[in-house]
């Protein structure tokens, strides 16, 4: 299948791998990326050097491109990038910030770059910051997708904009990419279905639970994290969705968090001086990555909080990332053909 996506980023089919923490490790990414799709190193739990040495283990296990991800808000995110770029990383996506800087210095050394929007406003504006490619996030999205569902919302940015779009919220398997190429996006992005394939580090038990949890067991809000966020429904996530943490106790828990993490704490504390509503933001965001990684890593879901996308009502079982993709192209060729056939 040949798509503006396969021909801008040279992969074999327009099927992506988010950058989700925790779970877009070097492994999963590079076996994303050698199954023919472009998998998204995710870079928010790593440091510079950390995120150094991912790039160097997923060139490792791969000659095939691939990208990272950079959530510029967050401490540490801006370092990152800057590592992508000295590496040369083929593909760097930015979200939650301004990326001119990161498209001006990758284009110099023929890097491509995808901006991650919710709203025409944000595409238009990354359009106009040359961008080579959307990630346009719909509300079926696990973690911080938009308000407006993906069967509105990628039409109507993919509509108007000239730059490819990949959409991601709700795309799980072969009828899940047809339909997006119906409405006008390249490609598509599908984290919840490769985080529960065999090569994904996500916790077993986790993977468990969202086999056996349904569409209708994910909750939606920002009591949890600062920011709109999809996660599955269990007694940990209704009981955090349902009361925002202190300001207070949530800056504790970042500075907690960013040590742990290896990130400057001298810019949480300035920060909490010059850029008071910014730093309460990330001091939420930071205070809720115990939670995450405990559920992520640890298969806790008891005390732990997964980020989860509706299409867990879609994912049945774990079969290794080629099997997936091979998958979803022959099911989308499938029905494709027989559409053909009713006209």
């Amino acid at each position: 299948m040949k798509t503006r996506i396969t021909e801008l980023f040279n992969i074999e089919h327009p099927i992506m791998l988010p950058g989700m923490s925790w779970i877009s490790t070097p492994t999963l990414v590079a076996a994303v990326s050698n199954a023919g799709g472009l998998g998204i190193l995710a870079t928010g739990p790593l440091n510079a050097e950390q995120t150094r040495e991912a790039i160097q283990e997923i060139r490792r296990l791969t000659d095939k491109p691939f990208g990272i991800g950079a959530t510029l808000m967050m401490p540490g995110a801006k370092e990152n990038a800057e590592v992508a770029l000295e590496e040369q990383v083929p593909v760097i996506n930015f979200s939650l910030g301004k990326g001119d800087w990161i498209v001006k210095r990758a284009h110099a050394y023929g890097g491509k770059v995808i901006a991650t929007v919710v709203t025409e406003k944000h595409a238009k504006s990354a359009e106009s910051m040359g961008a080579d490619a959307l990630l346009v996030t719909g509300h079926e999205a696990a973690a911080h997708g938009g308000d407006v569902t993906s069967l509105v919302l990628v039409p109507a940015i993919a509509s108007k904009v000239s730059i490819p779009v990949i959409a991601t919220g709700g795309f799980a398997d072969g009828r899940g990419l047809l339909a997006a190429l119906s409405l006008g996006a390249e490609g598509v992005a599908m984290g919840s279905r490769l985080a529960t394939s065999q090569e994904s580090p996500l916790h077993q038990n986790t993977k468990d639970a969202i086999i056996q949890k349904s569409e209708n067991e994910t909750l939606y809000g920002n009591n949890f994290d600062g920011l709109y966020a999809r996660v599955m429904k269990t007694p940990a996530s209704q009981k955090a969705m349902k009361k925002p943490i202190s300001f207070i106790m949530a800056a504790v828990k970042s500075v907690k968090a960013a040590k742990e993490m290896n990130m400057p704490l001298w810019k949480v504390m300035a920060g909490l001086v010059v850029q008071f509503d910014k730093i309460k933001l990330l001091s939420l965001f930071g205070a809720a990555t115990e939670k995450i990684q405990a559920a992520t890593v640890e298969g806790d879901l008891e005390t732990g909080v997964q980020f989860i996308g509706q299409t867990q009502g879609l994912i049945d079982d774990q079969p290794s990332v080629q099997q997936i993709i091979d998958r979803i192209l022959v099911q989308a060729h499938s029905i494709h053909q027989d559409l053909g056939k009713k006209w």
